[in-house]
């Protein structure tokens, strides 16, 4: 027989209060989360907790649902490696939630297991059950009230209150890197990007690293991020911290999200860029190579490219949710001409589309 349950994650904010869940069916599933965390952490205690709620059945396969590709790559393709490095990057630098990557590696030895991609938000039946679950113990983490930890699997020994083994499990993961971005109300940092501060050094997925983990390694294509593979979905409707924008006009308020994104510290925060990308955005680069959102996303990480100026040429009012932005972007490799077409999504400014062309 195979187990099949969906397993997500979600962060209002992103850091910020965090849920997780995996969902076989309404008589079988858990949920639990934190004060403050991330996406991925949320996605990757799913998978935890799954692993450790079926290991009384471990002649059992176990297919799990997920619509988080840096999860899925993390455990099928990345660990193996990671391991070998001492649970560090190809550049050396330490991989992200180590801690819950680690007790992942163990819970999965004799393990018959599978993951599935599956797309979030598109009306997946599991998929959609663990997301509601997902944000519920999220929702109830920034409430301060309780959350529903569900009936857990039929058969699995105790695993303990989820609230004390979550907040354990994270006891020891540098939650302070995420809180300084947390803390730090969009509209400020808008208005920062909008004053031309662009020479701020880069991060790395998941959370706001320390100045002397960051980089600003250029890149030679006129895309937002570089070039790279795929990589995984953070919350795709993640809550800002402060949405208000009414200091700012639907322009200046998207120019301002343009000159943030080309931030190398910005485009290497995952959780910033799942809220700035819109879900369906694309990109069409120099190359004519055509980018996803989630290529987009796994090219954050290896290459958040050098800081970036912008020179406005153009910012257009397509409609009342669409505008379009003209502009040439400088830096040390060159400049380039640039288009993108940014949208109004649940009250949200999200960059839909992208392209740009060298200049020679």
């Amino acid at each position: 027989m195979t187990i099949i349950a969906a397993a997500d994650g979600s962060a209002l904010g992103n850091p910020g209060p965090a849920g997780w869940a995996w969902y076989v069916d309404d008589s079988c599933w858990r949920a639990g989360g934190w004060p403050h965390g991330t996406n991925n952490q949320g996605e990757l205690m799913a998978v935890l907790d799954l692993f450790r709620s079926t290991a009384h059945v471990p002649e059992e396969d176990l297919l799990i649902l997920c619509d988080s590709q840096y999860v899925i790559n993390c455990i099928s393709k990345w660990m193996p490696g990671w391991k070998r490095k001492g649970w560090r990057k190809a550049d050396g630098k330490p991989v992200l939630n180590v801690d819950l990557l680690k007790d992942i590696d163990q819970a999965i030895v004799g393990r018959k297991y599978k993951f599935e991609w599956v797309k979030g938000h598109a009306g997946h039946d599991l998929n959609e059950a663990a997301d509601e679950r997902a944000r519920a113990a999220a929702t109830a983490y920034q409430q301060g009230v309780a959350h529903r930890s569900g009936p857990g699997f039929p058969g699995a020994p105790g695993l303990g209150d989820a609230k004390e083994r979550d907040q354990a499990q994270l006891q020891s993961a540098p939650l302070e890197q995420t809180r300084s971005r947390a803390a730090e109300p969009v509209v400020a940092r808008a208005a920062a990007a909008s004053s031309g501060s662009a020479n701020v050094p880069g991060a790395t997925v998941g959370s706001a690293p320390s100045k002397a983990e960051r980089s600003t390694r250029p890149h030679f294509e006129p895309t937002l991020f570089g070039e790279a593979g795929i990589f995984g979905q953070p919350d795709l409707f993640s809550e800002l911290e402060d949405a208000s924008t009414q200091e700012l006009s639907a322009e200046e308020t998207v120019l301002a999200l343009e000159r943030e994104l080309l931030r190398p510290d910005v485009r290497a925060d995952i959780g910033r860029i799942g809220v700035l990308l819109h879900p369906d955005f694309a990109e069409i680069g120099s190359s004519g190579r055509f980018w996803t959102r989630d290529a987009m996303m796994m090219a954050l990480e290896e290459e958040p490219g050098e800081p970036t100026d912008l020179e406005l040429l153009s910012a257009d009012r397509l409609s009342e949710n669409t505008i379009l932005l003209n502009y040439r972007s400088l830096a040390h490799t060159g400049s380039a001409l640039r288009s993108s077409v940014w949208m109004l999504d649940r009250g949200q400014w999200r960059l839909r589309f992208h392209q740009g062309t060298l200049e020679s």
